[in-house]
């Protein structure tokens, strides 16, 4: 992790590319809708940023990689969007709080959307893995996300109809071998998740899981696991920004849909465990993860 408190920011005017598909909140008269996105600067958090910069959101994207930073702002720049940039360690409160402040007096106190998407992964026999690596995960896929949802709940709670989205796993579904810490991670969020859409319902803040399986990023290209050899690696980080978007845009609804997997495969196997019995769901993993 980096406690350095650098920032860079970029912005520009906004052009108006796809005025009907503006967010309902969009209007006359009102601030346009804000979004802040942890680990923005490349794979699922670089996508959802674009889509979200492309619908007519300001953008908050915040990494500790300032170089991907400053190509996702030139990009985004370059499509008419708009973009403020910051450095956070997802797991440093004083970061978060300052980032968000930064970003509150550019967005006019408004965030409409916090996508909980910076995360960590180590794979491969549990015992083989470094401790250093094991704790990371730990800080950066629970802490960081824990960190973000109090820092940002003042903002979420102020703006109307906000949303959060946090980054889960089809490893929620059942504990995956070579995975172990990692999934143990997710299923904290899927608990985090579903306590806070009870919690902050009655604050008009929707708190949302998004289930993909494996995707096409740099976290995965170094990958061989078990399961990556079963089920192969078929969703792309596009994949994911669409299902976040799509999320984010549905109405509010008297039965609230908390979890949203990705891909055929994910909502297969969230269904299946819905149904299936523990013993049936722990041999399909044996079957699945060759172990």
């Amino acid at each position: 992790m980096i406690a350095s408190t650098v920032r860079t920011m970029r912005a520009w005017n906004i052009v108006d590319l796809h005025p009907q598909r503006r967010p309902a909140s969009y209007a006359a008269g009102m601030t346009r809708p804000a979004v802040v996105i942890t680990g923005a600067a490349a794979g699922i958090g670089r996508a959802t940023a674009e889509r979200f910069a492309r619908d007519g959101y300001l953008v908050g994207a915040f990494d500790i990689d300032e170089t991907g930073l400053a190509s996702l702002a030139d990009r985004i720049g370059a499509a008419g969007g708009t973009v403020h940039t910051g450095i956070l360690d997802v797991t440093d409160s004083g970061q978060w709080r300052d980032r968000l402040a930064e970003f509150a007096a550019v967005s006019g106190r408004r965030l409409d959307v916090l996508v909980n998407n910076a995360g960590v992964l180590s794979s491969g026999r549990f015992e083989s893995i470094d401790a250093r690596a094991h704790r990371a995960m730990v800080d950066v896929n629970v802490g960081g996300v824990v960190a973000g949802c109090l820092a940002a709940h003042e903002l979420l709670a102020a703006t109307p109809d906000s949303v959060v989205v946090n980054l889960c796993s089809a490893s929620a579904i059942y504990g995956q071998p070579e995975l172990a810490t990692y999934s143990a991670t997710k299923f904290a969020i899927r608990g985090l998740t579903e306590a806070l859409e009870l919690e902050w319902r009655a604050q008009d803040i929707r708190v949302l899981a998004i289930w993909p399986l494996f995707v096409r990023t740099a976290m995965t290209d170094d990958m061989d696991t078990g399961a990556v050899a079963t089920l192969g690696i078929r969703l792309t980080a596009d994949d994911v920004a669409a299902e976040i978007v799509s999320a984010v845009r549905r109405p509010r609804r008297l039965l609230p849909k908390v979890h949203h997997p990705v891909g055929r495969q994910t909502r297969a196997m969230l269904l299946g465990s819905r149904f299936a019995p523990a013993w049936l769901m722990r041999a399909l993993n044996r079957r699945i993860t060759h172990t």
